[in-house]
């Protein structure tokens, strides 16, 4: 007579193996959530520091315009000028700076993000 166990040999691998599968899958989307919301920060923070060097243009000019400025702030923070509506003789400066994610592990077709930032020089004295 045989063990009734006998026919379940080599289940545990099984179970064991679609397992790790999923672990993998899990590891591969974590590092792209990871990847992309690093990204977002650095896109954020190139827009931001990209708005303020526009407004500060704007009303301190130094010579290569608002819009330069902004580009050159936007790069300088890994990022690259998408839009900045920043006349030269206004006090309100909105840019929006894309920053490459780089390569994706799992998500495909997420290649960069996009932020935008808004800044204002109050020249009231009150």
């Amino acid at each position: 007579m045989r063990p009734a166990t006998c026919g379940e040999r080599g289940s545990v691998t099984v179970v064991a193996a679609g397992m790790l599968v999923l672990l993998f899958v899990l590891v591969m989307g974590s590092a792209d959530v990871a990847k992309t919301l690093a990204a977002v920060g650095r896109a954020q923070t190139a827009a931001d520091a990209a708005a303020l060097a526009a407004a500060q243009e704007q009303v301190a000019p130094t010579g290569p315009g608002p819009a330069a400025v902004a580009g050159q702030y936007a790069a300088s923070n890994g990022g690259s000028l998408v839009t900045c509506r920043c006349p030269p003789d206004g006090t309100e400066a909105v840019v929006a700076v894309e920053v490459p994610v780089g390569r994706m592990l799992l998500l495909a077709g997420l290649d960069h993000v996009t932020a935008s930032a808004r800044a204002v020089v109050d020249l009231g004295g009150g």
